[in-house]
């Protein structure tokens, strides 16, 4: 299943609620508050979907509305996705304490004279949003020498995470043979490729895209290995590869190479 929003708010509002549920095979969290009002309500704000209810309202009833607006709500939370991920692309800023998506989490630039070399204070691949990539550079260091350390740093990683998805692709295809060799580039049209050699190309510019969507561009290149066309049976085997693809598919479309931050 696909968490569309499955952590729950460092800060809740007063008289509110976190709950959980399942949607079209989609898990969801939402901010469940009662009031007085006579029917429920259904809003979708900057911190996901909020659901207002009369107090006499069961869980049944909740959940049978959550089903009834189904469409509605899946939809404006992959908007919500989608426009929290354009702002954090267009607000890097190459200076001490400025913001840099990575794997879709907005990390903390910090600059930092004292120390020797580069350093990430999270897990490298499972990045938190309090998490800061330390840079070994005067605060008032000139933003061009940022971005050539963060460019370097972001490829590096790029480097890891892509071939660690893509040996995961492959250990479930019995054609993982035809596979020859990955090479990670930066064009301005093209997420990724795959030749009839084998050969599979790779954004590395995707390290700033959540797992989800990363999984989706190095599924969707795994399976032209088997089918170089965009038949049927390419999607068939991208489903199998991925079976909710079709999420990061739509997140990935507001996307191109060039609307990421410039190097």
């Amino acid at each position: 299943m696909t968490s569309l929003q499955a952590l729950k708010p460092a800060k809740l509002p007063p008289n509110t609620l976190w709950q959980h549920c399942t949607i079209k095979n989609q898990t969801i969290g939402y901010q469940l508050r009662r009031s007085t009002r006579k029917s429920i309500g259904l809003r979708i704000t900057d911190e996901g979907l909020v659901l207002t209810t009369p107090r006499w309202v069961s869980a049944e009833q909740i959940q049978q509305a959550l089903d009834k607006k189904a469409d509605w709500i899946l939809s404006k939370l992959h908007e919500r996705v989608q426009r929290l991920e354009q702002q954090a692309m267009s607000h890097t800023v190459w200076q001490d304490g400025g913001k840099l998506p990575y794997l879709g989490v907005p990390i903390e630039l910090q600059l930092n004279p004292l120390l020797s070399h580069l350093v990430f204070s999270g897990e490298l691949h499972a990045p938190k949003p309090k998490d800061r990539l330390c840079l070994p550079l005067n605060p008032q260091a000139d933003s061009q020498r940022v971005q050539d350390l963060c460019h370097s740093w972001l490829q590096k990683q790029a480097k890891s995470y892509l071939y660690e998805r893509l040996q995961h692709f492959l250990q479930h295809c019995d054609y993982a043979s035809r596979f020859t060799r990955l090479r990670l580039a930066s064009p301005a049209k093209r997420w990724g490729s795959c030749s009839s050699n084998g050969s599979i190309m790779l954004n590395w510019r995707l390290v700033h895209f959540t797992p989800a969507i990363i999984d989706y561009v190095v599924a969707h290149e795994v399976a032209h290995l088997k089918e170089m066309n965009h038949s049927p049976a390419f999607w068939q085997e991208v489903e199998r590869l991925l079976p909710d693809f079709y999420t990061a598919r739509q997140q990935l479309r507001p996307f191109d190479p060039a609307s990421l931050p410039l190097f």
